[in-house]
């Protein structure tokens, strides 16, 4: 042993054996047990595994010259079976000695579960980077839940390798008032059976999950769990789809449901692209915007990062609100509806779908793909046909696609993605048909981790000059006939915009949501952005790389200045701080003073003119006011 060795276990024992533990926790004690853990171990000299060095028991020998590594990189850990349910109220743990031990520690987690399979396991803390060398580190225990196993997973990659553990507590059966997080965030707990990673998007890995609210409340169930994804399912942190097995409201959502989808933000620095597109979404009054919310998850006792919690896209009360249909409706006015489907130039790739005369993939997501009927898919292949038909001889003289597509919706839809310059927009696009309703609606809005300009492909977005639609899709030609159709539906999206505008589509409003959601995501981004170092690397579609994650939310709030200026001017809207000053003429206190959406004065009186269809800015003394004539 050498000399540093001896010294640091001269100092280990005389913390350990002589510290006064009222320093720690004066009614606990120094908990023992059976030490258990993964196994083989790892000989790092020859990189083989091994049984005989490195094992569980060097972690718990008060000895820090010997430490405890396994053989397996990740999600391996080392522990104790203390026999019977214990309150965890603190603590510690020693690097090993040699360079690298302390950095090996770095969000490394403690766990707590009464299962000795740890599928029901929770986190009671996870080391930050003040993790001192050569020294015991302790820190008290925020948990009041009861636990048999205590355990210590190193991070991604470390093995697992720490010289000394030590957990203090007493006995008692615990309770839930009291639940460890690592940030001000909800925390998600994923265990999946025998540590199984999912490995596709159709196969669901046994798991068990628990959901420990910002509130405090904790929400426990068994669930299947699976890759979801195109893209992002490419990226080293994981999207996953979650399948309760009951339906619950999670974290405040509308919907009750099994269904659930965990968004990883890979490619998106600012962790909150997503929310922020759904906000718009809801100041243009959608009908339906995907409940969203900011978690931190642990996966299989590894911190995975911060993620957000969102609906699954489906037919269901407090998401898509149609009538869901089942093999009954097969005839009359059950077999109208309700579908929900999506044109998705991958659709080939999914269970159930259909492709158009015109070369549009589009994939039903209701009825439901493993239990639509060839009647069911039959009349959704004509009424989509039809629409699809109608919206290719769109023009002046020919609104006969009216009959078919709610415009409301459609012309918000493109809007909403227009502001949030989504090069995806068309690319996917969902739309549903309600029961005995001759017409589809467009929505929700969804998937915006490369919009608000982090596509390298249109980046600047604000030195474009036209929309953008996503190239090469059958469905952007779809949008653009409608759209373009005639005056009128360019006087109606004006509508829907200047509308918006009013509502708190604004430079201000938005970059003070924006800052409110950056306050909200601090401490666990500071978390992700240790687990995932990637602030100072392009990745994905990233056409900058700022380096911190204050440079990249304040992109972020340019963009939106920036956007809202070049859609005006796109919609030829007039903010009312920009309406024209009075003439010198000079205005009786009742005289009219009306503006086209240009600024031109186009009249000056008493009375109020009969006014042909479109939009108006009108003065009259101080009041100013626009309106819509039809």
């Amino acid at each position: 042993m050498s000399n540093k060795q001896r010294y640091y276990t001269l100092i280990f024992c005389l913390l350990l054996h002589f510290l006064p533990l009222g320093s720690m926790q004066a009614q606990d004690s120094l908990l023992t047990g059976i030490t258990i853990g993964s196994s083989p171990s790892v000989d790092f000299s020859t990189g083989n595994s091994t049984i005989t060095t490195n094992l569980p028991s060097a972690a718990f020998d008060n000895n820090v010259s010997t430490y405890y590594a396994s053989y397996g990189s990740s999600y391996t850990w080392v522990g104790l079976d203390l026999g019977s349910k214990h309150v965890i109220t603190r603590i510690g743990w020693l690097p090993r000695a040699e360079e690298g031990g302390r950095e090996a520690m770095v969000l490394g987690v403690f766990e707590g579960a009464n299962r000795a399979d740890f599928m029901d396991a929770m986190p009671i803390y996870m080391i930050n980077q003040s993790v001192t060398d050569g020294q015991m580190n302790y820190h008290d225990v925020s948990s009041s839940v009861g636990f048999r196993y205590v355990r210590y997973l190193g991070p991604s990659g470390a093995h697992s390798q720490v010289a000394e553990l030590a957990f203090y507590g007493h006995s008692g059966e615990g309770d839930n008032t009291n639940l460890y997080r690592p940030t001000n965030l909800p925390c998600i707990v994923i265990h999946t059976k025998n540590n199984q990673e999912p490995w596709n998007k159709e196969n669901y890995v046994e798991s068990f999950v628990s959901i420990i609210g910002d509130d405090g409340s904790v929400l426990q169930d068994t669930a299947g769990l699976r890759l979801r994804g195109n893209a992002s399912l490419q990226f080293p942190k994981k999207p996953y789809r979650l399948k309760f097995a009951h339906k619950h409201k999670v974290l405040g959502s509308p919907a009750k449901a099994k269904n659930w989808t965990l968004i990883n933000n890979y490619g998106d620095k600012t962790l909150m692209r997503n929310i922020v597109a759904f906000h718009i979404s809801e100041v243009f009054d959608m009908p339906y915007t995907p409940f969203c919310k900011p978690v931190d998850l642990f996966f299989n006792g590894e911190y995975k990062g911060c993620y957000q919690l969102c609906d699954k896209i489906e037919v269901k009360k407090g998401r898509v609100n149609i009538q869901e249909m089942d093999s009954s409706a097969t005839e009359g006015e059950a077999l109208t509806g309700g579908y929900l489907w999506e044109m998705d130039n991958q659709g080939a790739y999914e269970k159930s779908w259909i492709r158009s005369s015109r070369g549009t993939w589009v994939v039903i997501h209701s009825p439901d793909p493993d239990e639509i009927l060839p009647v069911q898919k039959s009349f959704f292949r004509s009424f989509y046909q039809s629409m699809e038909d109608a919206a290719y001889t769109a023009s002046a003289n020919d609104s006969t696609w009216r009959q078919h597509v709610d415009f409301p919706t459609f012309s918000r839809y493109f809007l909403i993605n227009q502001l949030c310059g989504n090069i995806d927009l068309y690319w996917s696009m969902y739309m549903y048909k309600q029961r005995n309703d001759p017409k589809a609606y467009t929505g929700p809005v969804w998937d915006f981790d490369i919009a608000f300009d982090n596509d390298y492909r249109v980046y600047p977005t604000a030195n474009q000059s036209n929309y953008s639609y996503g190239s090469g899709t059958r469905t952007a030609e779809f949008a653009k006939n409608i759209l373009f159709a005639d005056a009128q539906t360019q006087e109606e999206m004006k509508a829907y915009w200047e509308q918006a505008r009013d509502n708190g589509i604004n430079a201000t409003d938005l970059e003070t949501f924006v800052d409110s959601i950056a306050f909200e995501l601090e401490q666990s981004q500071q978390l992700n952005f240790l687990r995932w170092p990637i602030l100072s690397e392009k990745v994905h579609m990233n056409p900058v790389a700022l380096g911190s994650y204050s440079a990249e939310v304040d992109r972020l709030k340019d963009y939106l200045t920036l956007r809202i200026t070049w859609m005006d001017n796109k919609l030829g809207y007039i903010p009312i701080s920009d309406t024209p000053t009075a003439t010198a003429q000079t205005c009786s206190a009742d005289e009219y003073k009306i503006y086209d959406l240009q600024g031109r004065l186009i009249y000056q009186g008493k009375n109020m003119p009969d006014l042909s269809g479109g939009f108006y800015i009108i003065q009259q003394a101080r009041q100013t006011s626009k309106m819509v004539c039809h």
